[in-house]
């Protein structure tokens, strides 16, 4: 029975309603605007191993094992695999069994009445053998399966945004963390520095070579140093839960002796080769998973237009029945069978079935619409990706030398003071702009690692060398 069905498949595939699929053509730019800097080098699946901090390594991977969005998304897939195996598994006859025992009181008065002798409760005994199977003369069970292939590999896709979405998260949130960390130095620094300041005024005035004016000015400088540590130290908490929750850990406290760590000690990772192809978009998995959704919304139209024709079902059973439980194997006066073919269809709806195939196209018209997006919001993000890592590298020569420069100001200003060759308005000045610098520093580092995360993301987790123009050739 199954190979009929299966032949009976094949031969009627001819039949199949509804449009086949056809990719969309979206034009893109043949390479992304902005060109890429420095030596380019492969990047491995596991990006996130090229930053060589073992500590976000292990974030990571407890993320991808026990984070609940992770745990939602594989949920999702294992549900998407088994309403597949359904679908497929609906192509051949469906054989039940079933077996029964019943007793039946027949009344006397009954006509033609119940001859004398004979008993008027009557058993019956029953096991029967049934099958049914629907003929897939219009491709409506294939293009059902077609629909619910694209659902699956849309939740695999999904899955793997929801990790590669993670992994950016939990890399991100620990380059802030490690970047507050370098701002709390910074600034427990600027602290001292200006607690010093605090004591050289109070001994400026005792000794009468100082305005009382230059103490509170110092002690203001003092407590904004301390209140800018507060907020720090605030808003590092408040990113080491959200840390915590992504790398699915119930406590919301990590272990701080591996958390500590200077930003500036953490590698930058290598750029993409220049001439970067735009094609390059079609790796990432949320357009992927846009396209499968968009696969399984043209299947749905088949579906739709399939239910507008008639349907042809076979129906048969075999079995055997007595009233007497020795009697069912007795021979062949027990047997029981039925054969069956049924032919139904709509004749008067009223527009419904036309209206479904109308929902069916408007929503493949919906899907085709979100394909464009995640086309167009996947060439933008590559782009403004490769822009931001490019200018905040820039940046990084040009803050560096700003930073020089402002703790040579402070160094010769706080000299100057104590010598009296210049008011302390100059030390409180310079003191700022050191401060602002130091600052500065440290968050265009944290801006170009986290930058360099978006990239990963955006190219749907790295690169190889076979990515450039130079492979084309």
């Amino acid at each position: 029975m199954r190979r009929l069905a299966l032949v009976s498949l094949l031969a009627l595939a001819a039949c199949t309603v509804g449009p086949d699929y056809t990719r969309p053509a979206m034009p893109l730019p043949p390479q992304y605007p902005e060109p890429s800097t420095g030596e380019a080098a492969p990047i491995a699946p596991d990006w996130w191993t090229l930053y060589q901090d073992a500590t976000l390594d292990e974030l990571i991977a407890a993320g991808r094992k026990s984070n609940s969005d992770v745990r939602l998304a594989v949920a999702r897939v294992q549900e998407a695999e088994g309403a597949l195996r359904e679908l497929r598994a609906s192509i051949f006859p469906e054989i039940t069994g079933a077996a029964s025992y019943a007793r039946q009181g027949v009344s006397t008065f009954s006509q033609p009445p119940v001859p004398p002798g004979i008993s008027t409760v009557r058993p019956s005994y029953q096991a029967l053998i049934s099958t049914s199977y629907e003929v897939d003369f219009w491709g409506r069970l294939s293009r059902t399966t077609e629909a619910a292939r694209a659902n699956l590999l849309a939740n695999q896709f999904g899955r793997d945004v929801v990790a590669i979405t993670l992994a950016g998260g939990i890399a991100q949130a620990y380059f802030a963390l490690r970047s507050l960390d370098a701002q709390v130095a910074v600034l427990d620094n600027s602290i001292r520095t200006r607690r010093e300041s605090l004591e050289i005024a109070k001994a400026r005035l005792d000794a009468g070579l100082a305005p009382e004016l230059d103490v509170y000015q110092a002690q203001s400088a003092l407590a904004d140093a301390q209140v800018q540590r507060r907020d720090v130290a605030r808003n590092r908490s408040l990113v080491e839960h959200q840390l915590a929750q992504l790398a699915g850990r119930l406590e919301l406290k990590l272990p701080s002796e591996k958390l500590a760590g200077d930003v500036f000690s953490l590698p930058l990772v290598p750029l993409p080769p220049a001439g970067l192809p735009s094609s390059l978009i079609d790796r990432r998995p949320d357009i992927r998973q846009a396209e499968e959704g968009l696969i399984a919304a043209n299947a749905q139209i088949g579906v739709a237009r399939a239910a507008l024709f008639p349907t042809l079902s076979l129906t048969a059973s075999a079995g055997v029945q007595s009233a007497q439980f020795a009697d069912l194997v007795a021979g062949p006066g027990a047997r029981i069978w039925s054969l069956g073919v049924a032919l139904a269809g709509p004749l008067i709806d009223e527009g419904r079935r036309e209206a479904r195939v109308d929902q069916a196209r408007a929503r493949r018209e919906q899907a085709l619409a979100g394909y464009q997006k995640a086309v167009e919001t996947g060439f933008r993000e590559v782009a403004d990706a490769l822009v931001n890592v490019q200018q905040t590298g820039d940046s990084e020569a040009e803050l560096k030398a700003r930073l020089d420069a402002a703790r040579n100001a402070l160094e010769l200003s706080t000299l100057r003071y104590q010598s009296g060759y210049s008011p302390y308005l100059e030390v409180l000045d310079a003191q700022r702009n050191a401060n602002d610098a130091e600052l500065a520093f440290v968050r265009n580092r944290q801006a170009r690692l986290a930058f360099s995360v978006d990239l990963m993301k955006a190219l749907g987790g790295g690169w190889n060398p076979g990515m450039g123009p130079e492979a084309k050739r």
